[in-house]
């Protein structure tokens, strides 16, 4: 403990809490893999700036080796309160209920962005949030090791925590960040020892702070020496990934409750993207415009899990001609008037497959061996199984689809379509029938339709990707994955492929890999890991045409053809809008994709320098003036509250229920408007009045707008409390005025 008592008197303690917090913002630069730029590092340093001098002020009035934590936690947890979560028209100084309410909602929807998105992950306002409070707990779990409890090695856990989410997803943060870390916790380790808090003339700090960068920089130089001795190359080091190994291969019958992604994690395939032609008219040639890359397709399926047909009419094939789903496309050369054409040549790694991954896209393949051409799957069969040793190459003919083209693919299909179209007999296809009716009600189109239903699947409202399934409830795997709401990629793509196919859509089930990752040598890497599934939709005059309805968090976004910000569908938007109560917002408003209530991320929404006047105001307690001026600033920049026409209509919904009014989440927002004003009247013995309607019918445009409008209205905290307030107030009189049975009022 004699290192722990030297940094807590004299000159180590303010310097060693100087350190501590030079350390845990160097650290911050490990994110920097996993999130995209912006102000957020900046607010982080301020803040723990700001608590360092907290914490270090209190320590130098007292001798306790927790209180100064304790202070700097309770100054540090108010002033993020009040920047961060003060509500429209609030006091920042004036933390009350209504602000920790509105810290809960910014951690939802920082919780539902992190889970929804792919790296680089936007900093919206909630996620700054999380990230500013986390950078002040490490620096306070730092110091409280370090100079509080006389353990300053134990404060490198601190910082490990902070690399742990790039290493364990493998986006590497920063090597500077890493080398200024590691330098000042080696400071702070020779600051602890006894010779050097003993020299009052600073001589030997110095020495310590020259040594401590020597090491730190004869480690950055000798690592790639080390790395490149051929010694390595021997070692059997630890897997720290799944833990399986052996060769991958994809089974024909897939059962809807074994995860596709328990496979190894060895690299099966590297490959190489390079654009033939200079035309920037088209989609751009990337791996992710290519992929992803499909070894087969399935058709029959049970109702428990697929079955693969024996049959199939294997032919050969012109290596300069395409195969195409599009019977019309094979055999004829690629031609860049169609669209983007990309070279692609891969290399196998530890797949073991006869059948070919390729582009779902038109393509020429080049291979040598045994291989065939199945027409009709749209499959490169081998005699023998891939090995380390087979390379291919192939020429995409990357097509410009878009929603307009597939909206008006019309005509005739081909008769040999009809297995396609095939449901499974179970207890409930008739239920399965229904919902599929319901989710597309309003689309007019099979493309609509089909968008419908890969919008409903990726809602994550409604849905979660999740590899551990429960046991089977019932004859239907379709219906238990709905039922229980979440699942991984089998999953979605079968429940997609089965509910278009009860709207008379073609569908079937492609298996394959997603792209991949990019390496440092320009080659992108896919490994056992990647396998996905996915439902492929049959249009007229395109042929099949792959959609995605596996969440963001697996797969990324949308393709582009079926992405809803850019197919502004007919039913994206009510066909009739409801009458707005005067509330509403008036024409010009602006409109913006960012989640409700975070703002923008270029903009200056929080007020890029006003920030640390707020937290320095609350540490000093002596800066009300300063806060009021940056409460009427945010206010004029029109802030806006945290909550969300979801969370609004979420709110109304459990309040409802208490009052005995409930409904199926299958109902779309405007079957829930009838449903509700049904149930109103039924128990309650009258209809809602025209405020509560308005309020009522208002709120499920709103939702409706935001989950399906391209650009749908923001609207502010207040109105959508405002509408809530009114349905739940009429609600409520109809409840009081309306006698129960035995002469006592209804309970509300």
């Amino acid at each position: 403990m004699s290192g722990g008592n030297a940094l807590r008197r004299g000159w180590r303690s303010p310097v060693a809490t100087t350190v501590v917090a030079l350390a845990t913002v160097t650290a911050l630069g490990a994110l920097s893999g996993l999130l995209a730029g912006g102000p957020w590092p900046w607010r982080a340093a301020i803040a723990v700036a700001l608590t360092a001098l907290v914490v270090g002020g209190v320590r130098s009035l007292t001798r306790s080796a927790w209180l100064p934590s304790l202070v700097g936690l309770v100054v540090a947890a108010y002033a993020l309160l009040a920047w961060y979560a003060t509500p429209p028209g609030g006091n920042p100084l004036l933390v009350g209920p209504g602000t920790v309410e509105r810290a809960g909602q910014l951690l939802a929807q920082a919780a539902q962005l992190i889970e929804t998105s792919v790296v680089p992950l936007t900093v919206w306002p909630p996620v700054e949030a999380v990230l500013v409070g986390a950078a002040v707990l490490v620096f306070l779990a730092a110091d409280l090791l370090a100079v509080g409890c006389g353990m300053p090695a134990l404060t490198g856990l601190a910082y490990l925590a902070v690399w742990t989410p790039s290493v364990v997803l493998g986006f590497p943060g920063s090597t500077w960040a890493l080398a200024a870390t590691g330098f000042a916790y080696l400071v702070l380790l020779a600051l602890a020892q006894p010779s050097v808090a003993r020299d009052r003339t600073g001589r030997r700090a110095g020495v310590v702070v020259v040594g401590a960068a020597g090491l730190v920089a004869l480690t950055l130089a000798a690592g790639p020496v080390v790395a490149a001795v051929p010694a390595w190359s021997w070692l059997d080091l630890p897997d720290v990934g799944t833990g399986a190994v052996g060769p991958v291969r994809l089974a024909d019958d897939l059962d809807l409750r074994d995860s596709l992604r328990q496979q190894s994690d060895q690299v099966v395939l590297r490959y190489t993207v390079e654009a033939l032609d200079d035309d920037d008219r088209g989609p751009a040639a990337t791996a992710g415009n290519v992929g992803p890359l499909r070894s087969f397709t399935l058709r029959d399926f049970d109702g428990r899990g697929w079955e693969r047909d024996p049959t199939a009419e294997l032919t050969e094939w012109d290596p300069d001609g395409l195969l195409a789903s599009d019977p019309a496309l094979v055999g004829t050369p690629p031609d860049d008037d169609r669209g983007t054409l990309a070279q692609v040549d891969v290399q196998v790694g530890a797949l073991r497959e006869q059948r070919l991954p390729v582009s779902t896209f038109p393509r020429t393949v080049e291979i040598d061996g045994a291989w065939s051409y199945d027409v009709a799957r749209d499959e490169v069969v081998g005699r023998e199984r891939t090995d380390v040793d087979t390379r291919y190459a192939m020429t995409v003919e990357i097509p410009d689809l878009t929603p307009e083209m597939l909206r008006g693919a019309t005509g005739d299909r081909p008769g040999d379509l009809d297995p396609y179209l095939a449901v499974p007999g179970t207890d409930h296809e008739a239920d399965l029938r229904a919902l599929a009716a319901e989710v597309t009600e309003g689309a007019t189109t099979p493309y609509d339709q089909a968008l419908a239903l890969q919008t409903y699947f990726r809602d994550s409202t409604r849905f979660r990707y999740d590899t551990t399934v429960d046991a089977a409830s019932s004859d239907d795997a379709v219906w238990d994955f709905l039922e229980s709401r979440r699942g991984y990629c089998v999953q979605f793509a079968t429940a997609m492929t089965v509910l278009a196919r009860t709207l008379d859509i073609p569908a079937r089930l492609g298996v394959g890999f997603l792209p991949g990752d990019l390496g440092s040598d320009r080659a992108y890497r896919v490994t056992g890991a990647d396998a996905h599934a996915w439902p492929e939709l049959y249009f007229p005059g395109t042929g099949w045409v792959r959609f995605e309805p596996t969440p963001a968090v697996q797969t990324g976004p949308p393709p582009s053809w079926s992405n809803p910000f850019r197919a502004a569908a007919p039913t994206a938007s009510p066909s009739a809008a409801p009458a707005q109560p005067s509330l509403a917002p008036t024409p010009g408003a602006t409109t913006s994709t960012a989640p409700a209530g975070s703002g923008s991320t270029g903009g200056d929404d929080t007020g890029s320098g006003g920030g640390p006047f707020v937290l320095v105001g609350v540490v000093l307690g002596g800066l009300a003036a300063t806060a009021g001026a940056l409460a009427l600033l945010r206010r004029r920049r029109g802030t806006g509250g945290a909550l969300s026409s979801e969370v609004a209509w979420r709110r109304l919904r459990d309040r409802l229920r208490r009052a005995g009014i409930t409904w199926s989440d299958a109902r779309t927002p405007r079957q829930v408007v009838d449903t509700v004003r049904a149930q109103v009247e039924s128990r309650r013995g009258r209809p809602l009045t025209p405020a509560g309607d308005r309020a009522l019918v208002a709120l499920a445009t709103a939702v409706e707008q935001d989950r399906y409008a391209p650009h749908p209205v923001e609207h502010d905290a207040t109105e959508l409390q405002g509408w809530v307030a009114a349905v739940l107030t009429d609600v409520s009189t109809s409840t009081r005025t309306r006698p129960a049975e035995g002469g006592t009022p209804a309970p509300a």
